[in-house]
């Protein structure tokens, strides 16, 4: 297929009219792929991290804490931010400088596994043997030779795994980075992670949280469903800010955005397929396999009773 300049294809942005002349497996491949859409929360978290980026350095440094239900999108808001700060090679040095180090927690709340982690994000090999005191010594050298101006923690909630007193060492332990390195710590994970920092009220006192809160349906979900029209290889216009397939959309997936994501790209995938080649409040209806759907409305959709959870 052959596409050509005009109007054939004005529902889509420019940038994107090319990927309509695939062919539709890769069209298909193309819609499930990975991508940054941006949205209104999420440039206002970038824009939080930036500022603490270029904060200097100082004896108490200000953190971040960005929290909110699983799916909101924290992951990708930390990996936009890493690769908008990538690391750089330095010939006169021979050291990859990274202003980012972004490391996942662990998943239990072990103090010498949150230094092999932030080691193993700076690409230092595995250490085996050492001594806990020995390991974290190399980390904070590493760190600094690097040039780390912020440590990023994910899904830091998965701390609440370990005892109590494995909580408080692990706390301990990033605060010491904090203040040893006078960089600013940014933690994120779900609301189990902000319960988490307020158990040590040193460390709370230093945060600011960023809530990311589930999509209301209102102009900014209509605004993020145009963005999907606009880029989504489909051949014919599509309608996903029509008052119906708004209110779909938005039921069917809580306003979580991973779910909203989710269900358009299989509906795209199935417009395709099809030959439909468009959206609307139909490509939403009970024909469409639901992927990572709230499981409420996938079992109502289907008539079957839906099980109260246990203290819910």
């Amino acid at each position: 297929m052959v596409v050509t300049e005009g109007s054939a294809f004005a529902h889509l942005d420019p940038t994107y009219r090319r990927f309509v002349a695939l062919p539709d497996d890769e069209r298909i491949a193309w819609i499930r792929a990975d991508r940054w859409i941006g949205f209104d929360q999420s440039g206002v978290a970038l824009a939080r991290l930036e500022n603490l980026l270029t904060y200097p350095p100082r004896d108490r440094m200000p953190c971040l804490l960005i929290y909110g239900d699983t799916g909101m999108g924290k992951t990708k808001i930390v990996r936009k931010f890493e690769r908008d700060h990538p690391p750089k090679f330095s010939q006169t040095t021979g050291v990859d400088h990274r202003p980012v180090v972004v490391a996942q927690v662990p998943s239990e709340p072990i103090e010498r596994d949150l230094y092999r982690e932030l080691l193993a994000s700076m690409g230092a090999p595995a250490m085996t043997g050492g001594t806990l005191a020995r390991e974290k010594d190399i980390c904070r050298s590493l760190l600094r030779t690097v040039g780390a101006k912020m440590i990023i923690l994910d899904e830091v909630n998965g701390m609440l795994a370990g005892t109590f007193r494995q909580q408080r060492i692990f706390l301990n332990a990033i605060r010491f980075l904090a203040n040893d390195l006078r960089i600013p710590l940014v933690c994120a994970g779900t609301d189990l992670a902000r319960q988490a920092l307020l158990t040590d009220a040193q460390l709370a006192e230093r945060f600011e949280a960023f809530h990311l809160k589930p999509w209301q349906n209102d102009a900014a979900f209509a605004g993020l469903l145009k963005s999907f029209e606009r880029i989504l290889p489909l051949r014919e216009a599509s309608d996903l800010i029509s008052g119906e397939a708004r209110e779909r959309i938005h039921k069917l997936t809580s306003g979580v955005t991973a779910r909203i994501f989710r269900l358009i790209e299989t509906a795209a995938e199935d417009a395709v397929r099809s030959g439909k080649e468009r959206l609307d409040a139909d490509s939403f209806g009970d024909n469409l396999v639901l992927p990572l759907v709230s499981m409420t409305q996938t079992a109502r959709r289907r008539g079957k009773p839906v099980q109260q959870r246990v203290g819910a």
